[in-house]
């Protein structure tokens, strides 16, 4: 508790406190000592959690930045087969689409037509 003191030298402090401050004045100097104590080791504790916040964060912040670099060399190696295959499909037969989407629309509302009897817009 205190390091290298031990019980010997620990009742001859408090025997020297005793002669000192007086059998009265005694226990109201161990409390405040005992406050002060516990509001440092409060302290103490709570800037230990600051700093060990503070080092995950940048650990995170690390990993993070490791990981979008990685991604990144990933997508822009992927890249350059993704070109190759949309330059086959783009040399195939082109064909109009516009005409097909016609067709199917009014395919549709033939059949919705024979259903109902009447044609909905």
């Amino acid at each position: 508790m205190f390091g290298n003191i031990g019980f010997p030298e620990l009742l001859i402090i408090l025997a020297i406190a005793l002669l000192i401050f007086g059998p009265k004045k005694l226990p109201e100097m161990s409390r405040s000592i005992g406050k002060a104590v516990r509001e440092f080791r409060r302290a103490s504790d709570e800037i230990k959690g600051k700093i060990e916040q503070e080092i995950q964060a940048s650990e995170f912040k690390e990993i993070k930045d490791e990981l979008k670099k990685d991604l990144s060399q990933d997508i822009y190696k992927d890249v350059p087969a993704e070109k190759e295959g949309k330059k086959e499909i783009e040399d195939g037969p082109k064909k109009d689409l516009s005409q097909d989407i016609t067709k199917e629309v009014t395919e549709e509302k033939e059949e919705k037509k024979d259903g109902e009897g009447q044609e909905i817009s």
